[in-house]
């Protein structure tokens, strides 16, 4: 059993507070877990407007599996245009 770990420092340009940003970090998580089936969570950058930092886990039992799931994942993000993808880093533990 592998776990892969991907994580996303994200800037909102178009958020204009707090509320606004949790509206599109709401949507962007529900559609990553029903289309990739990972856990995603915000884990810093909590009190920001603009900023964001996302952890997403994924388990499976080859690397190459957890390794598509997270460029999927990265991929999404990089499509989407109310997010900027600041920085990505993909672990494997």
């Amino acid at each position: 059993m592998l776990v892969g770990l991907l994580t996303l420092e994200l800037h909102f340009p178009q958020a204009d507070s707090l509320k606004s940003k949790r509206l599109i970090l709401r949507s962007l998580k529900d559609r990553i877990k029903n289309k990739f089936n990972v856990s995603i969570a915000e884990v810093d950058g909590n009190e920001l407007w603009q900023r964001s930092v996302l952890g997403v886990a994924c388990v499976a039992n080859g690397a190459k599996v957890i390794t598509q799931a997270l460029n999927g994942v990265r991929d999404m993000i990089l499509n989407m245009p109310s997010v900027e993808l600041l920085n990505s880093r993909i672990e494997m533990l």
